[in-house]
């Protein structure tokens, strides 16, 4: 049985729905349910993704990677880069935007960034339910 999932999305807007499809599909088939965070934590790193980076040009994409641990699964979206590093901003309840690590953050057990030459990750460990 293969543990780890990727699949590459072209960097549209609409293509973040398809991305929490294929995530709620896998975890669906693996584990049964237990859907909704990793549905919620894909959902706003793709966005970020084709927001804030070069996934959202021209011809960008972004790949959303689903492993599956022993009592975690991580989500991990990987872009093409952009201007910043990803990270937690300082919001006021007036603000619209802003929030979507901060989500990430509550769902997961643990979550980072990896930097790489050409683009960056955001990941998000899950509790893995039903082990």
């Amino acid at each position: 049985m293969l543990t780890k999932w990727c699949r590459a999305f072209p960097g549209l807007p609409e293509q973040v729905a398809e991305a929490r499809h294929f995530v709620a599909a896998l975890l669906q088939r693996e584990q049964g349910g237990g859907v909704d965070d990793a549905v919620l934590v894909v959902g706003e790193l793709a966005a970020n993704a084709v927001r804030h980076t070069l996934s959202g040009a021209v011809g960008g994409w972004f790949l959303v990677v689903v492993d599956f641990g022993a009592d975690r699964v991580r989500v991990e979206v990987v872009d093409q880069g952009g201007d910043r590093t990803p990270q937690m901003c300082d919001v006021t309840s007036q603000e619209e935007g802003g929030r979507g690590l901060l989500l990430v953050a509550a769902c997961a057990k643990d979550w980072g960034v990896k930097a790489y030459p050409q683009g960056c990750a955001v990941w998000a460990d899950l509790a893995r339910e039903g082990v």
